[in-house]
């Protein structure tokens, strides 16, 4: 008899509308088996397609997927280029599977300096998927969020000078319509993979009330009944967002009561 999946356990009516993962251990994956890291950048792809059909499967919005970071320019140039023709490739492979399932691709980062042929085969696909009203793919690529937030400081300061806003009038909802997710809604839960327990420069802002996951396994390794395991997870905790448990409740009993 088949092992029961997570996925029969989980309640699809409070899924979070959005999931951010920060994809880590590719390369580690890769020295653990003896092969180079190039490889462990190919395996993830197929970590990547299994998590992008769970969450489509499962009916979540947006699932933001942290590719490429700034700081990742740093590496030994054979990696990057190794990466960029991963990206094209999958782009282009991928497509027709989009397309099928309904995802509408987006991309956030400085995306201007990705190599050309990264940056045409990534604004075709984002074009090509447009008009599709499923899950929300976003892939965060040279994205960093201290880059992202001295970019939107610039541009308010700009607004400000050009006298199109008043300063007095920034506030949360002002600062969110300058930043690159301006259209996506900020996570409720942010998954890390390979065991560590960093950031990593990703989502700063967005993800001041997200929840937490941890998870040992390495990227290439990560499956569906991973991703179950982190949703489960997130729809045992009690998001407060500074309130108190009583408190909680009897918004709940009140919305019950409608």
């Amino acid at each position: 008899m088949a092992e029961e999946s997570l996925k029969e356990s989980i309640d699809r009516a409070k899924l979070p509308t959005h999931v951010a993962i920060i994809m880590d251990g590719n390369g580690r994956w890769a020295r653990k088996q003896g092969f180079a890291r190039t490889l462990g950048h190919e395996r993830g792809v197929d970590s990547v397609r299994n998590t992008v059909e769970a969450a489509a499967e499962l009916g979540i919005g947006y699932l933001t997927l942290y590719a490429f970071s700034t700081e990742n320019w740093n590496r030994p140039k054979y990696e990057i280029d190794a990466l960029m023709r991963i990206l094209v490739r999958s782009l282009h492979k991928e497509m027709k599977t989009l397309m099928k399932n309904n995802i509408r691709l987006d991309a956030i980062g400085d995306l201007e300096s990705l190599p050309a042929g990264s940056q045409n085969e990534l604004m075709k696909s984002i074009s090509t998927t447009a008009g599709n009203n499923g899950l929300n793919l976003v892939l965060a690529l040279s994205y960093s969020s201290r880059w992202e937030i001295i970019e939107a400081v610039k541009s308010i300061i700009g607004e400000v000078l050009e006298g199109k806003l008043e300063a007095g009038n920034i506030d949360t909802a002002c600062f969110n319509r300058f930043l690159t997710t301006r259209n996506i809604p900020d996570p409720e839960l942010l998954i890390r993979t390979s065991g560590e327990y960093r950031i990593s420069n990703f989502l700063l802002w967005q993800i001041a009330y997200s929840e937490l996951y941890f998870t040992p396994v390495l990227w290439p390794d990560f499956s569906k009944e991973d991703f179950y395991a982190a949703i489960v997870d997130y729809q045992h905790r009690e998001r407060r967002f500074g309130l108190t448990s009583e408190q909680i409740n009897k918004l709940e009993q009140k919305m019950h009561r409608r």
